[in-house]
Parts: structure tokens; sequence; C-alpha cells
């Protein structure tokens, strides 16, 4: 008879292993940090000895929950924007939110928040993806949590990294200091490969390699990812991934929503782990994983909540049950993932994908004691039909809630006893929690109430004062005036064509300026498009002086890059109207009697406005070179023969409104 630490016996033991060995009244021998047996009670009872027994009152004792895909952190950000799509949910609110906020101490509360929640929930061993990844692996090793922590690699400054370098050489210090820790196996996370470069994945991989850690990063989770993808590399984003030498890494790909039947065998041969997200799925509608097909093809299909800014939980019973249910929702077919099945996929699945099958997943000889009680004798449980072998997998993943979790243990420590937690104290973790949410609240108040504030928000903008002496007149023909300017009377610095379509937002307070959006198209002499580009410039009102001949517009312009769609802007700045207007432009930077001009012939070709627009614009910074320029450029009207009874004053949004 061997001498053990611990026995918890009068349990129904899911065991999870590879028969799916189920012990109506089982017990489990536990010495140390590791299950030493496993089997009906009376045996065990005869063949070991313990310091200590355990009478589990007849609950369902199952291997402790795999949270495969999650940013703990963000648990400070739950609720933060709702209902919004992905794009202006994480573009306009999680990370303006993020960059003014996350610092290590942050990261720190919103991980202990988490394991607090994960810990109630049944949950032992969560993957997380997220910045300050030194700050999240301490508060889950205090915690008391098994953990695969990465660091956040982007292409773009983040929180924690001013560049991907820096980023890269964090993961490279985070992965040395925490390799051979017992709870905590650190790991390199490239964001997507959207968010990142060939060069970036590729030092990711080689970094992966060098230290023999898991990789993880988002695959595939939207169908603008995957059109993007196609268009641009004429393949999808697995193969992309492929041929750089990602499916050499110990690889979990999280979400893996718009895959191929090819890309699937792809991720099989691999042996790489996918993390399904079905809760953060729906609700940010990025659609419908094909999870029967990967888990018929033999892929390691793990469960996520993914954070719970996308969720808004991290309850691993919720994922068990819709994903079950959507699974037979999309297929039609009622036996498809089933709750065995599904509760794998919590599991011991879950552990194959995060790479750590041979130490948790299962409660079986020489793995680690992760291990939950579950009360079944509930009045939403309730009755039992036994003549089912299948039927615990049923009250457990069909009918069972976080909330009938009492007991958890990890490592062969208890992190939970009768429902109270025993690493983590809550009251002060929430009120820490709160105060933090009256600060964001404060940002996004003064944010919301100012278009300037926004458009910094999203990145890129930077202030360019305007100052311009400009006059604008109606021209019935072009042609004159452009063999004019072709003369000797202008030195031509460069000219240029452009295709330009405009969306100009109006806003309820004018003081807020007017915001546009531009498509320039560059348009070479044959007519082709050989160029595009995308910018955002906010004017404030106008200050309005005039000269003969021309006006001084003073105002304040801040330019952007449009990275996003027009809807995103449209979804994301709220205007109160909308103007579009397309045009055709031709431009001239000349120089006359020193001084620089532009000078534009504008056809508005939607909505269509007869004849063409003459402007000649020029910057300038003080009164006295404004009232030269003024003077120039009625010398320019002049050259060029133009009837100036025909300058207008208004804008184009105001010329096209009826």
């Amino acid at each position: 008879m061997s001498k053990v630490d611990l026995i918890l016996k009068n349990a129904t033991i899911v065991t999870m292993d590879d028969a799916y060995r189920v012990f109506p009244k089982g017990a489990v021998a536990i010495r140390g940090d590791s299950v030493l047996d496993v089997g009906e009670e009376k045996q065990i009872l005869t063949d070991h000895t313990a310091s200590k027994t355990l009478d589990c009152e007849g609950k369902a004792l199952i291997p402790g929950l795999i949270n495969a895909h999650t940013h703990a952190a963000m648990n400070l950000v739950r609720g933060l924007a709702d209902d919004r799509r992905l794009d202006v949910w994480l573009l306009g609110y999680v990370m303006p939110v993020e960059r003014e906020f996350v610092s290590p101490d942050l990261v720190r509360l919103g991980t202990k928040i988490a394991c607090a929640e994960m810990i109630r929930s049944g949950t032992t061993c969560f993957a997380d993806m997220y910045y300050f990844e030194h700050a999240v692996a301490e508060a889950a090793a205090e915690a008391g949590l098994r953990a695969v922590c990465s660091q956040t690699v982007l292409k773009f400054p983040a929180p924690d990294a001013p560049s991907f370098e820096d980023a890269l050489e964090a993961g490279r210090e985070f992965i040395q200091k925490w390799k051979d820790h017992e709870l905590i196996v650190p790991a390199i996370a490239p964001h997507a490969a959207y968010t990142s470069t060939v060069e970036i994945l590729r030092a990711c991989i080689e970094l992966a390699l060098e230290f023999d850690v898991p990789l993880l990063t988002h695959i595939a989770e939207t169908e603008q990812e995957v059109k993007e993808w196609r268009e641009t590399y004429d393949m999808p984003v697995v193969p992309w991934v492929k041929k750089l030498g990602l499916l050499e890494t110990k690889l979990l790909a999280a979400h893996c929503v718009h895959i191929d039947d090819g890309e699937i065998h792809t991720l099989q041969h691999a042996g790489a782990g996918v993390a399904h997200n079905p809760s953060s799925n729906m609700k940010l509608a990025s659609g419908f994983a094909p999870v029967r097909d990967m888990l018929e093809t033999g892929v390691n299909v793990g469960l996520g909540t993914d954070g719970t800014a996308s969720n808004n939980d991290l309850d691993m019973f919720e994922e068990m049950r819709l994903a079950t249910f959507l699974a037979k929702g999309t297929t039609g077919d009622p036996t498809a993932v089933p709750a065995r099945m599904v509760f794998a996929m919590a599991t011991r699945l879950g552990a194959k994908a995060l790479h750590l099958g041979h130490l948790t997943g299962s409660i079986e000889k020489g793995k680690r004691a992760d291990l939950a009680l579950v009360d079944l004798d509930t009045l939403h449980n309730w009755p039992h039909f036994d003549r089912d072998p299948e039927a615990i997998y049923s009250r457990l993943v069909y009918a069972a809630k976080s909330t009938d979790v009492s007991d958890v243990m990890v490592n062969g420590r208890w992190l939970m006893r009768d429902r109270k937690l025993l690493t983590l104290e809550e009251e002060p973790l929430m009120q820490e929690a709160q105060e933090f949410a009256r600060q964001v609240d404060s940002f996004l108040t003064e944010r919301e109430g100012s278009v300037l504030s926004k458009l910094v928000a999203i990145g890129g903008a930077e202030q360019e004062e305007s100052y311009e002496v400009q006059i604008k007149v109606r021209i019935p023909d072009p042609a004159p005036i452009i063999e004019k300017l072709e003369s000797e009377a202008f030195e031509i610095v460069r000219r240029a064509h452009y295709r330009e379509y405009d969306c100009y937002f109006a806003f309820a307070d004018p003081s807020q300026g007017r915001l546009r959006r531009r498509e320039d198209e560059f348009v070479d002499d044959q007519g082709r498009v050989f160029n595009v580009r995308y910018r955002l410039t906010l004017t404030g009102p106008a200050a309005e002086r005039m000269y003969d001949n021309s006006v001084l517009l003073s105002r304040s312009r801040f330019i952007a890059p449009a990275t996003h769609s027009l809807r995103f802007y449209k979804e994301y700045f709220e205007p109160e109207a909308t103007v579009t207007i397309n045009k055709d432009r031709l431009r001239w930077l000349v120089h006359h009697a020193g001084e620089e001009f532009f000078i534009n012939i504008d056809q508005i070709l939607m909505p269509k406005l007869d004849g063409w627009f003459l402007e000649v614009k020029s910057r300038t910074w003080s009164r006295r070179d404004a009232e030269r320029k003024a003077e120039l450029i009625s010398t320019v009207l002049k050259i060029l023969e133009v009837d100036v009874s025909q300058a207008v004053t208004e804008e184009y949004p105001e010329l096209i409104q009826p």
C-alpha cells in the first residue's frame, strides 16, 4: 500500500483519458502536484493510504477546464463599447483606451480579476495574449493557475513596446525568465498576419523554435481578412503563413472561422492547435467556424472565451453549451459535436491544442492534479437518468452552470474550497476595477465630445495650421486656361491628374469643424490609375478676410491616413450629415513672380454640376504676405483671362446643396 498526500473519494470521476473512462463511485489518489492513481473507490482505498481523505459527496470530479484563448487583463474593459462592429470596437475604443491606460499594474489587476472569475467557473488553465505579459504571468502564478502566457508583437506601437523590435526583445526576456516555471509556459504572439509583417512573423518563428515554446496568433477571424489575403497574395491565410514557417512551431491558432478543407488538413498535418471562440465570434458577427470538419479531420480544437471585452465573461460552461448548439445549428445535424466531444474540447483536446497534453487535460496517472468538483444535484440538473453511460456529459454540458463548481485544485493545491477563493480576495480587486472604470468613463466622455480627440485616438493625426489666400471661379471651358498655364508666364514645378472621391462629415456643433475622407486616384497620361491614397482631413471653421479677387482663410487643419473603410468612419464619428462628392481634378504647382501657387481645375462629376471650377491658392503666414499674394492672384487671373465676376465663396459641399 502506497502513501499519498490526499485521496478524493465518493465522486463521479470523469477522467477524459484515452478510453473516456467514467467511475460513478470513484476516487483519486494525489501525491505532491500529480495524480498517482484513479479508479473505483474501493480499489483506490485498498491500494493507497493518505494523510488526508476528502469525501466529495457524490459530486462530479472533472479535469480542470482549459480556456484556450483569452486576453485576461481585458476584464477591465468588459462592456466598454458593446454592439459595434469588430473594427470600430477594437480600433475606435479598446485600443485608444489601452494606449491611454495600460500599464503593468493595470494588467496585473485585470488578470487577477480574470483569474478569480476563471477559478470560480472551474477553469484551471488558460492561454493568454496581451501586453506586459510578465504581469499576466505573475498574477496567474500568484493565483495558482496554469497558463500559457504569450507576449504580443505588432507592427505598430503598443502600450508596452514602441516598435516591434522592442516587443520582440521583451518576448525574448519574458521567455528566458519563465521558461522552466511549474505553472507558466511562456510563448510569443505575433497578433495576426494582418497586424504583422513578413519580417515580424519570421522573427517570432525563430524565437519560438529557438526556445521550443508555443506561438499564439489569430488566423482567419473575419471574412475581410481572408478576402484581403486572397486579393493580395492569391491564397488564403493558412498556406501563406505556412510558407513563412509558422506551422513548424507549436502553433495555437485562435478563431480559424474562415478556413477551407485544405487549410484544415494543413493544420492537422502540422499538429497545430485551434482555439474555437463561439461566444466572441457570435457577438462580433465574425461567422461560424467549421468545427465539426476540424474535429473529424483530427485537428486538436480547444475552446476559448476570448477576452471579456468581446464575450463578456470567462464562463467555459457557457462556451461548451454554445459550441455544441452552434455546430448542430450550422450543420443541420443534431448529432454534430455531441456533449462528450465538446467536453473533450474544454479539457483533453484543449490541453493538446495548447501543447500541454502531457501535463493536464485529463485525470490519469502522471498528469498534474488540475481538478474541479461540480455539484450536479441541483434543481436545474435533476433528475438523473443513468442507463446511458454518456449521460454524465449531457449533464455537464447541457445543464450544469459555472456556479455549480464548488472546489478547484491546480498542481495539487486547492485554489477554491466550498466556493471560497483561497488565493485571491475579490472585494479589493473589484473596488480597484471600479475606480479604473471611472477614469475610463471620464476619458471617453471628454473624447466623445470632440471630433479632433476621436481622430487623434485612432492614430496618425498630424496638425497642420493652414492659412491660405484663395479664389474659386466658375469657368465654361478649361482648355484656354490650360493653354495659358503651360505658357512661359509660369514655371511649372509639377502637374498631376486625380480622381477624387470625397465624403464630408458635418456635425451638429459647427465648432467641431468638418471632416473629409478622401480617396485620391492618381491618373497617368493614358487615363490609367497607378496609385491610390486615402486621407482624413479635419478642418476647423474658417476665419475669413476678403481681398480683391481673393479670400484669406485661416483655420486649423489635421491630416491623418484613412486606413479604414468609409463605413468604419461613419459608425465611429457618427456625423449628423454626410455629403459625397466625386470630381476630376487637374492640378499644377507653379512659381510666379517668385511665389508658389496651387492651381486646380475641377469638374464635379457627382452630383453633376455644369461647367468647371478654377481654384488658385497660396499658403501664407502674415497679413503683409497675404496682401502681396492677393495682388499676385489678381495678376494670375488676368494672365489666365478669367472672368472674376464668376467667383464663388462657397466650398463644394455648400455648392451642391439644393
